[in-house]
Formats: C-alpha cells, sequence, structure tokens
C-alpha cells in the first residue's frame, strides 16, 4: 500500500509519488459536463420572422454650387449670374422637390456684405437647405 501497512517495524519513509487519481477525476467530470453541454451552445430557436418590404431610398439631391469670387462676382455651378437672375434661379430651385443644397463657396477676399445679401436671397426665395464649403488645407505656417 502506498500508505503503509500495519508493521511497525519499519521507519516511515516520506512519499515521494504524486497522487494524480482525484487530479483525472476532476478532468473526466468536467470533459462530460463538457460533453452533455456543448449541444446546447450550438441549438437554434426556430422564429416565424414577420417579412416587411421598405421604401426605396430617397434619391439624393441635387447640389447647387453658388461661388462668390474676390470681386464679388457670383457664378451658379460655376456660371455667371447677375444679381436679379440670381433671385429667380433661386426660387425655381426652391420650389423642386427634392429641395437641393445650396452649397456656398467664397473666396477669402470677398465681403461680408456680399455674403450676407446671398445668404438672405437664398433664404427669402425659399432655399432651406444651405451649407458652406470651405478648404481644409491646413494654412501656410509664416
Amino acid at each position: 500500500m502506498a500508505f503503509g501497512g500495519f508493521n511497525n517495524d519499519k521507519q516511515g519513509a516520506p512519499m515521494a509519488d504524486i497522487n494524480v487519481t482525484p487530479m483525472v477525476d476532476v478532468m473526466l467530470v468536467l470533459l462530460v459536463i463538457f460533453i452533455i453541454t456543448a449541444p446546447l451552445f450550438t441549438h437554434a430557436i426556430k422564429l416565424d420572422l414577420p417579412t416587411a418590404q421598405s421604401a426605396p431610398a430617397p434619391e439624393k439631391p441635387e447640389t447647387i454650387s453658388l461661388s462668390i469670387n474676390g470681386e464679388g462676382r457670383i457664378f451658379w455651378n460655376n456660371d455667371p449670374v447677375e444679381q436679379k437672375d440670381l433671385d429667380t434661379k433661386l426660387a425655381e430651385a426652391a420650389k423642386k422637390q427634392p429641395q437641393p443644397e445650396l452649397q456656398l463657396r467664397a473666396d477669402k477676399a470677398t465681403r461680408y456684405e456680399i455674403i450676407a445679401q446671398v445668404m438672405s436671397a437664398a433664404q427669402t426665395n425659399g432655399m432651406t437647405k444651405m451649407g458652406f464649403v470651405t478648404d481644409s488645407k491646413e494654412a501656410p505656417k509664416k
């Protein structure tokens, strides 16, 4: 026996063997638990999902580029336009469905008064979607 016997004549030596039986028992129990529970993780729930159809994505509205150079000249999609014609074009664009987006580009040297007049004309004629376009480049370091 590994624990000794009933013979008291021998002196007891320290036990040098490692008892792996409890470790093997624990590993077998864990293996059995894993074998039993593994199929539960792959079990799918049968659902009868509803069907739905969505409306097609709305088409992206056109974009109008309104540029103002340093001298105050106005350009509608790169075509020069006068102030009196600008009001007519803005009113026509405001009536479109979906309403186009107005992208305002202005030179650094443009007077704010001209930009304010163009913004006012756009709002007066019914344009609701307006944005400013800026240059994303870093400013040159001096």
